[in-house]
């Protein structure tokens, strides 16, 4: 069964600012603002650390929620094969600025999608930040090398990480992060399998792990998907 991939190039709202937080063209972040006061949302990209998916395929994700009446921020970072360390700086980096950024005083919760799944996690567990009420992961690449073992998207990690191993930046590998964890997986992924997730959650057991009957690796950034409430749901229990 093919993934309806739709949402990666669906027409969606201009987000209300771009942010900068630092010189590079790809050190931006998508802000829409939102009428309520509430914790912000802190969105982070897939597309298996490839140059070529950048955020704009989050944008219907990011309307969706402003709509719902939470701030979201959707960051843009460095994706340059081999270089890792390029793309996990930007992520710090970007966390470190938003207090100089926006207004974080009722704090944020992370979501990441895929490889942005892996990042969040790596986020939440290693740099522990201030402000992080809690962490969504959806599909995401969470043990590495089960993931490079399988050959994700034609060796999606090889590229990612150069050569070798890497645990320090694989969730399955490091400490359990101090902030509440969510895990939303479809059973019929067929780009990051739910195995993966599976692996983080019995290595990580104080995880949340909500298994989507049906539902492909898109349908959990789509608005218009039959799962995206369980995204919604999983959201208002993080930010209540």
């Amino acid at each position: 069964m093919s993934e309806d991939r739709s949402v990666l190039s669906r027409e969606a709202r201009e987000p209300d600012e771009e942010l900068r937080y630092g010189d590079h063209a790809d050190q931006v972040i998508d802000y829409w603002h939102a009428k309520e006061y509430r914790p912000l949302v802190v969105f982070v990209h897939g597309g298996f650390w490839r140059p070529e998916y950048d955020r704009t395929h989050a944008r219907p994700l990011g309307e969706a929620l402003a709509d719902l009446g939470w701030p979201v921020l959707s960051l843009e970072y460095r994706r340059e094969p081999g270089d890792p360390d390029v793309t996990t700086s930007d992520v710090r980096t970007a966390l470190d600025a938003l207090p100089d950024l926006v207004d974080v005083h009722a704090g944020y919760v992370m979501i990441g999608h895929s490889a942005g799944g892996q990042l969040a996690l790596w986020a939440a567990s290693t740099l522990n930040p201030v402000r992080l009420r809690g962490l969504i992961a959806l599909a995401p690449v969470a043990d590495l090398l089960m993931a490079d073992r399988l050959g994700l998207d034609d060796g999606a990690v090889q590229d990612f990480i150069g050569s070798g191993v890497r645990n320090d930046l694989d969730p399955a590998h490091l400490p359990a992060p101090i902030a509440r964890v969510a895990l939303i997986h479809g059973t019929a992924d067929t780009r990051v399998p739910i195995t993966l997730t599976e692996s983080y959650f019995t290595a990580h057991p104080t995880a949340r792990l909500i298994r989507v009957e049906h539902a492909g690796h898109y349908d959990l950034i789509d608005p218009l998907s039959d799962s995206w409430h369980e995204v919604t749901t999983e959201l208002t229990r993080l930010t209540s």
